[in-house]
Parts: C-alpha cells; structure tokens; sequence
C-alpha cells in the first residue's frame, strides 16, 4: 500500500525546494525510478513490463478503436516487428511520422513544432537511447506537468493489429521514437483513448513549462507578425488551429482549399519574401497528417513563387509532406488561433528587459472552505486563495515604458487520472491594489476588504480552459491576487505563476498550518456529579461508558440532529485524554475531558448562526478562532476532508474530536520537539504516538 496522500504531499512540498521537479531533477511520474528498474532487468535478464500502464485493452480504451479491433490488438516489441529497430535515423524531424487512428493531432502537430527546438527534444525524448546497448525494454521521457518536470517510465511493447502500428507510424519502418513518445503521453493522459481530441496549447506547455499565449486570429493587432518573427527566431514551439465543423463531431472534413476543418497545425516557420518588388509576409504550415496540402497563394506549386527574387526561391519546396506556406493575411482568414510557448516572455512581450522572474504557487479550491467561486457574491469570494504580490521600483529600459510589467497565468488541475474524466471549469481571477494602510496585515483579507478595494486587473472572462493569462503593466506597490472558478464549490487545484519585469515578492495569504493559543476553559466542575453514574467498580470509564455519559447528557437544551457520539469517536476520545495508557479514563481524566466537550458544545451552537445542527466551513473557521486556533487555508481544507460530510459541515461531534485532536496534537509536538522547530522520533516512538490517539 502506498504511503498517505498528506504524506507525498509533504515530501512533495520538501522535494519541490530542494529543486526536485526541474528538467536536471524530474519527479518520479508514478514512483516509478528508470534508472533502478533498468538495472533490476539487466540484472535478471529480464525486459521490462510496465504494470502501471500494462500491455492490454484498457492502456487503450474504447474511442479510438472499435470492440473488434481492439480485441485484434497484439503488443508487440520494436524487433518483433522490424529485424534491425532504431531509436533515431539520422536526427529527429518533423517529416518522421504520420497520424495513426488516434484523433490526437494536437499531440502529433506540437511533437512537429518541438522538433525544430533541439535543445528542448533531447530533454523530452532523451536522444540517447537506443536497441543495442544495455536494451532492457525500457524507455523514458520528461513531460513538465502543472508545474514541476516528470520522468515518465515505459516498456515498449506497441500495439499493433496484423503487424502494423496502429497509432502513429515513423515513416522510416525500423525508426521508433515517434511511437515510443506517443506512448509515453498517452501513459501521462490514462490511456490512449484520453488523447482523443485537444488543444494544442496542451501539449506544447508539458514539452517546454513555458510561458503560452494564446491569440484569436478574428481578432489581431498589427504586433501579430512581430511576436511570430520573434517567437520564430528563438527557442519557441508555435500551433495552430482551424475552425470549423459541426459542434461536437470530429468528422476531419477536408476544405476545397485543402485544409481539414477542426484540425491541429503546427507552425515551423516564418519568412518574408519580395514578390514584384513587394514584400510579402509568408507563414509555413505542418499538417500531423504527413500529407494535406494548401492549394491557393503560396502553396506548394502557386505560380506567385516564380515572382520572387532568386535568393527567395529556396523557400519553395514541391512535395506532398504535409508542410505548406500561406501569407500571413490568408493564415489570419483561415485559422482561428494561434499557440506560442516559448522559454522566454520577451518574445510574447516585445520586451527589451535583460530578464523576467517568474514565481510559482500551487493552491486549491476545496468544496465548503477555499471553492468561493466569482466575486458575483463577495461573502463568497473572499474565502478563495489570496496572494500577495509585492512589486519593487525598478530602472527598466525606456522602450519599455509602456509595454506589460507583469504576466499572470493560472493553471486548472483536475484529480481525476484519466484526461478524458478532467473537468474543466471556467476559472479567472480578479487583482486588487493593497492600500498602503493595510500592508501590516498578514492573513486573509475578509469580504469588507473586497466591497471598498480597487480592482485593478482581472482576466478578460471566465474561460472552461486548462491555462488563462494576462498581460499587465502595474506601478510599484502592494496587491492582491484571487484566482477562483466562476461557480462556487467547484474543486480542483490549480497553479497561479506570476511572471514580472521588476522585482516582485509573492507570498500566499492563506498563511500556512495553524497558530495555537491557549484555550481558555471555564470553571463549572459542579456540573459533573455525573461521573459516578457511569463509572465502573473500579471508578474508571471506558468508550462505551462514554458514549452513554456524552450521548445522554450533553445536548441538554438543543434538538439532537445526530445519532450522537459513535462508538469509534468516543474511542478517539479516551485516546486523546488518557494520561496512563489503559483505555479508560479516571476521574481526574474525564472531568478534563466534560470540561472540554461542554466548552466545545458552547462555541458550536454559538458559532452554528445558520440554526442547521452543523457548521459550515466558513462557521467552523470562526468557531476555530475561539478555541485558540488559527487555521491556513490548507489545514482548514484537511479538517473538512477528514471530519466533513459529503457537503463540508461539520457536526457536533466531529467539531469536538477535531479540536481536542488538534489541540493534543499541538501539545505533543511542543513537548517532543523541546521549543525547537523540529523533532525527532525512532520508528517504534512514531508508531506507538501515531496509532493510539
């Protein structure tokens, strides 16, 4: 059984500063280690199975394949197929490989744009591997994934139907990274079936971990020609998409003018020629297809090239390979949006800066707690994640005065694992000017922060989209970010990366685990002439003496809402309050614990202002602050995982174990760690503290 998920989250978070997720550094995708498995095989002699995306049916799924044919497929290794594989002939290209009877032309049109960008490719394919040397079976490939580059292990058993590939196909028969690639993506995504039908920005973000920028082609400005010469002239993956078709229904329908409707391209270049004396902006196009040409000005056999002057003749290639060039104003006609992923915001900003900084956070909106949805209800909206961005005063150059400062981009991450099961929701954010009065405070702004403050930047709408961004240019000063989806109560998790020219500090309001004060309980020991009512013989009370005292007397004056206090939690209870390790608790013991639980009772119905028998998350974090517990969002967001119900309330009895565990807990790490920031425990001490309480 694999460790907890609050667990990897920790290691996670420990791993990502120590500079574990770079492309030098990768995350293990799946825990799976390359460079151990490879070994293991060549030791045992054994080549690779991959049991986390196994040689059968379901790595394939049904969609792309019907029943029958995938109950055809055989999957066979690379020198099943051909007698003498290779990883690479001569150099990876864009014109290696064809589509194969999957609808992923976004994937195959981005792998044609990175293989232009070599530097990019040998991270992504790792052009070093082969069939000869040390072959075990075993491949790998880097994908930047929501953040953070992944190393992606697979065996390269391909699926075939009569002894042909049936996804893509290298056009050299014994070439293999193309499929081996494929794959691996598919791997990423759940299946192969989960890379039917996408946007290209998708994959061109997991090859480079860039900054992207979308631009609709209906609507340009005259800087559209600047960016693409600039993005074409530096380490930049471009695509490109057409409009078209009937909504829903992929039919891949092929235009008079040549071009397939609702289809993928990808960009490889950009030129200017003179034609008759006139210059003439020229944009050059890759169909994943292999083939499927453009047919009017500018294609391939247009008599317009025979008008241009000799040292322009090179750009004109007569081959049906897929690849074709078209004026810029026939490009804007006929595609609707362009992609750029780049390495550099420069080249999307025209910027004349030395560098850009770029900040990462990753965050989530948790149904009840953080999932606030737009500002629409401003009660609601404030209780999404807030950053706080600091921008300095900086000496930028004066060409720059006028052009963007900062670009904020944010990031959806659904939990689901397969691709197709991600729900996208309209997300957006909202920026806001901190007034100079209010720098001092460091938690979470509330909502009456949000009826009087400036909104100075927000993105242009709410979008069903993986990744929007904007661009903005903002004076020095203090302000406030709110990403949040649209609807309230939409959970997913998201990456917020704030690129700025100047100096910028970014810190997430939310705070971070809890701040503890001494809670402060009353004196009403009068009131617990009950125990010798339930106390054994022996003048001690177990669980379920326990749960009769509390269940019998405790809602003394209030509707019962519950079936009361569990036989598990009250179990918890004794856990928590026995001092002498028996499993049941003295008099002494449980007076402390009446006390609490009366304290506790109090705040509750005092905090449950909507009359419902429970809290909601917003009732629970003021109850919280009463106790003496000040919460983060992301503590906040585990206490209603664990002690919610299916809508995030928390009942009475839940709300009690949660702040005596939490309240126990802030105790025993205080006393252990002895005032220091750390402690540290033997596996024997760690296990005897973590399984009884």
């Amino acid at each position: 059984m694999p460790a907890p998920g609050v667990c990897l989250n920790i290691l996670s978070e420990r791993n990502l500063k120590d500079g574990q997720g770079s492309p030098n550094n990768p995350e293990k995708f799946l825990d799976q280690d390359f460079h151990r498995l490879k070994q293991f095989c060549l030791k045992e002699k054994l080549r690779f199975v991959d049991n986390l995306f196994p040689p059968e049916m379901k790595s394939i799924s049904l969609g792309p394949l019907k029943r029958e044919d995938l109950q055809r497929v055989v999957w066979r290794r690379p020198h099943e197929l051909v007698p003498n594989p290779v990883y690479i002939v001569q150099g990876a290209s864009r014109f290696d490989f064809i589509q194969g009877r999957l609808g992923n032309c976004w994937f195959l049109a981005s792998v044609g744009a990175l293989t232009f960008q070599k530097r990019i490719m040998k991270q992504v394919i790792n052009d070093e591997q082969n069939f000869s040397v040390d072959y075990a079976g075993i491949f790998h490939f880097k994908f930047w994934r929501f953040g953070s580059w992944v190393d992606v292990v697979i065996d390269d058993k391909l699926p075939t139907i009569d002894g042909r590939l049936v996804f893509v196909q290298s056009k050299t028969p014994n070439e293999f990274w193309p499929a081996l690639l494929e794959k691996a993506y598919a791997k990423v995504c759940g299946s192969y079936a989960d890379m039917d039908a996408g946007n290209i920005s998708e994959a061109l973000m997991d090859f480079t971990g860039g900054p992207h920028m979308t631009s609709k082609l209906n609507d340009v400005s005259g800087k559209l020609w600047d960016t693409m010469r600039r993005a074409g002239q530096s380490e930049s993956l471009m695509g490109c998409g057409t409009p078209g078709g009937q909504a829903g229904l992929l039919q891949n329908n092929v235009l008079p003018n040549g071009l397939v409707e609702m289809h993928a391209y990808a960009v490889t270049g950009v030129a200017e020629v003179v034609c008759k004396g006139r210059p003439v902006k020229l944009v050059r196009i890759l169909n994943p297809w292999g083939h499927g040409e453009w047919n009017r000005d500018w294609s391939d056999k247009s008599p317009l090239w025979e008008l241009v002057r000799p040292e322009d003749q090179k750009h004109k290639v007569v081959l049906d390979n897929g690849e074709f060039w078209m004026s810029v104003e026939d490009f804007c006609r006929n595609f609707s949006d362009l992609d750029i992923c780049c390495s550099d915001v420069k080249v999307l900003t025209g910027s004349y800066s030395s560098s850009w900084k770029t900040e990462v956070h990753r965050g989530q909106w948790v149904l009840g707690t953080t999932a606030g949805g737009c500002s629409n209800d401003i009660d609601s909206f404030s209780s999404n994640p807030q950053f706080r961005v600091t921008l300095k005063e900086t000496v930028e150059d004066p060409r720059d005065e006028s052009s963007p400062n900062l670009l904020v981009s944010l990031i959806q991450k659904s939990h689901k694992r397969n691709r197709h099961l991600a729900t996208n929701f309209h997300i957006g954010f909202n920026i806001y000017e901190v007034c100079r009065n209010l720098k001092n405070q460091r938690e979470k702004f509330p909502a009456s922060f949000f009826r009087n403050a400036r909104l100075v930047g927000k993105n242009e709408s709410y979008i069903n989209a993986r990744e929007i961004m904007e661009f903005f240019r903002f004076k020095a000063g203090e302000y406030l970010i709110v990403p949040s989806t649209f609807q309230p109560n939409e959970a997913a998790s998201f990456l917020l990366t704030v690129y700025s020219k100047t100096e910028a500090i970014i810190e997430d309001s939310s705070g971070y685990g809890m701040t503890r004060k001494k809670m402060i309980l009353r004196d009403n020991d009068e009131s617990f002439q009950l125990f010798p009512q339930y106390a054994d013989k022996y003048g001690e009370v177990d669980a379920e003496r326990l749960q009769r005292l509390l269940n019998e007397n405790l809602y003394a004056g209030h509707s019962q809402k519950t079936t009361g206090f569990s036989l598990d939690l009250c179990k918890s209870l004794v856990a928590l309050m026995d001092l002498s390790v028996t499993g049941r608790l003295s008099e002494f013991e449980c007076l402390r614990l009446w006390k609490r639980v009366v304290f506790l009772k109090d705040i509750f119905y005092g905090k449950d202002v909507s009359r419902t028998g429970s809290l909601s998350l917003n009732e629970l974090r003021n109850a919280l602050t009463i106790t003496g517990f000040v919460l983060s969002d992301s503590m906040l967001n585990l206490m209603a995982l664990r002690y919610g119900d299916s809508n995030g309330e928390i009942t009475l009895e839940n709300f009690i174990v949660l702040v005596l565990r939490m309240d126990c807990m802030a105790k025993t790490f205080k006393r252990l760690a002895a005032g220091g920031p750390n402690m540290m425990l033997g596996e024997n001490e760690w296990m005897h503290l973590t399984m009884y309480s």
